[in-house]
């Protein structure tokens, strides 16, 4: 049995509990009995963020929490975007973090991996110089295309 735990909300904050969306409206404190998995609002990113190669990664591991009807086609797309990923950067901390993503994922430890591919944003947004992918000339730059 896992030990309880909880999280407080503030007014209108949302929280993404096994695939379903909940709004509160005051202040709140939750207490979790069992395992579950969730994400705060504050953790979900939505698609107009989703400007560099380790953001789209992290969208699509974020669909399946909170997506579960989606998840066989976020994990398809998952393994394509890694392997992707793996040929484009050629710096080892990156490298050796979608190495460990893979293995989260593999293991179903979904939240896990989100968490390591957040980690990552700093070194990639050095990588990258603070080019976002929807300029993909300067892109090129900093990462090799397979």
């Amino acid at each position: 049995m896992t030990k309880p735990f909880h999280i407080s909300l503030k007014a209108g904050e949302r929280i993404y509990i096994n695939g379903a969306v909940l709004r509160v409206d005051r202040k709140v404190s939750l207490e979790f009995l069992n395992e579950v998995t969730f994400l705060l609002e504050s953790h979900v990113l939505q698609p107009e963020q989703t400007t560099t190669p380790l953001r789209q990664l992290y969208f699509i591991v974020q669909s399946m929490l909170v997506e579960p009807s989606s998840a066989a086609m976020a994990h398809e797309l998952f393994r394509t975007s890694v392997a992707r990923l793996k040929g484009m950067f050629r710096r080892d901390e990156i490298l050796d973090m979608l190495e460990t993503v893979e293995g989260l994922v593999a293991e179903d430890r979904v939240f896990e991996a989100l968490k390591r591919i957040r980690s990552m944003f700093g070194v990639e947004a050095e990588v990258l110089g603070g080019v976002s992918a929807s300029q993909p000339g300067r892109l090129a730059q900093h990462v090799e295309v397979a």
